[in-house]
């Protein structure tokens, strides 16, 4: 049954939110001031979710998406809204979910550090891929659907990915392999080629990257085939490294196939350099780097620190870190391959500085240790708001103070922010 909504607000996930007859409806694409006629495609006792038909009366705040794919694209959230707006939102949802999460003085939470760029800014992206009709598909998938929407460009990536879509499409589109390849990662660097990953699920690997060989020489790129069934990668050709600089003079950091990076290129340089500010290291300084990945902070710490200690569970991000510091000169720098939670159980050295940038789960498992430490300062990376508010509390429990908590504009267009929090300890 379709039904009409009055939009008052947005929610922490992206979606505008009005009220029927005293129930909360959530509608992803609708903005404050819109009225809307919407699908109920869920329906609890407090609450339900709504599809998108149609915009009955425009918010004044609307504006036209300039990606001719966001009404079916699952890959923006907010691009119906100029880039002031979707700033002054995410600062606004921040506070409040900082209010609500932790008793705090609001002084402390800062104002959100807006993108140098708001199109073109990401590095890495998971093209989605299908057959519909004997014809191959390449994009995104549909909100709140695992079907593919076709797309001819994509406004966020970084234009060398762009220039990649057709090109892919064409590769695959009529083969014999269409239906055996489910997702196309590629990722750019700031210097070097682009990478492609080609994930493949069908039972003939072999013959599949020969037939690369042979028929992919018009792509400019690096190329690896993922064997989704055992999860090996196979090297096609060209080199397997990504390279982002980071710092001032800049560190060349490199991660392989499956490794991470911050999408944000330019934004991450300016995390990385909040960080810094943040520690206010001493020369004589340890530093325990927590989720440390390739190096992305261990490097310029290791610049201003007695010692650094990083430490990761992805082994082949541990390589990385370690070739990274070579090359970059650093001999004061450790790496561990162990995953964090176990290496806190056995960790004794005393520290004087912990930074750590966990996945969405967050490090709920390494706090208890992590305590005991008494390191003077705590710095933590968060690409989720809840998980981080959730160890925030239990830092803040443990003796810590709440110095200061950042939104940082990350992912212009989406409804996610990353967030910079740093604590003292009072006790």
């Amino acid at each position: 049954m379709s039904v009409i909504v009055d939009i008052t607000t947005l929610t922490h996930g992206g979606d505008g939110l009005g009220r029927l007859d005293g129930k909360a409806i959530f509608v992803s694409g609708a903005i404050p001031g819109d009225q809307v006629r919407c699908q109920l495609t869920v329906e609890k006792k407090r609450y339900a979710k709504g599809r998108l038909l149609e915009v009955v009366t425009p918010s004044p705040n609307r504006v036209e998406p300039p990606c001719q794919h966001f009404a079916e694209c699952g890959g923006c959230d907010w691009q119906q809204l100029s880039y002031a707006d979707q700033c002054e939102w995410k600062e606004r949802l921040f506070r409040e979910n900082c209010h609500h999460q932790l008793d705090v003085d609001p002084a402390v939470v800062k104002p959100l550090v807006q993108s140098p760029q708001q199109m073109g800014y990401r590095s890495r992206v998971q093209f989605k891929c299908s057959v519909r009709a004997d014809t191959f598909l390449l994009g995104f998938y549909r909100r709140a659907s695992h079907s593919v929407v076709d797309v001819d460009s994509c406004l966020v990536v970084d234009p060398r990915i762009e220039s990649l879509i057709s090109p892919l499409r064409q590769l695959f589109d009529g083969s014999s392999y269409a239906r055996q390849v489910i997702q196309i990662d590629v990722a750019v660097g700031d210097v070097g080629p682009s990478r492609i990953v080609v994930h493949f699920q069908g039972s003939k690997l072999n013959p599949f990257v020969q037939w690369l060989q042979q028929n992919a020489g018009h792509i400019d790129a690096s190329l690896f085939v993922r064997d989704d069934r055992s999860e090996q990668v196979q090297h096609v050709r060209g080199e397997e490294g990504v390279s982002v600089e980071v710092g001032t003079p800049a560190v060349a950091l490199t991660y392989g196939v499956g490794g991470f990076a911050q999408i944000n290129l330019r934004q991450n340089r300016h995390l990385v350099e909040m960080v810094l500010r943040a520690v206010q290291l001493s020369d004589d300084d340890t530093v325990l780097d927590l989720y440390c990945g390739m190096g992305n902070f261990s490097l310029p710490l290791a610049r201003h620190a007695n010692h650094v200690i990083g430490v990761e569970g992805y082994a082949p991000s541990i390589a990385s870190a370690e070739k990274n510091a070579v090359a970059a000169g650093c001999d004061n720098v450790t790496f561990h391959s162990c995953r964090v939670e176990r290496f806190m159980e056995s960790m004794s050295q005393e520290v004087d500085v912990v930074v750590l940038d966990p996945p969405r789960a967050g490090a709920k498992d390494a706090l208890v240790a992590l305590l005991t430490l008494t390191p003077r300062s705590i710095v933590y990376v968060s690409c989720d708001q809840q998980t981080l508010l959730r160890d925030l509390t239990v830092l803040i429990a443990g003796g810590y103070q709440l110095e200061s908590i950042q939104p940082i504009d990350m992912f212009p267009q989406t409804a996610h922010t990353e967030v910079l929090a740093v604590l003292r300890r009072v006790t």
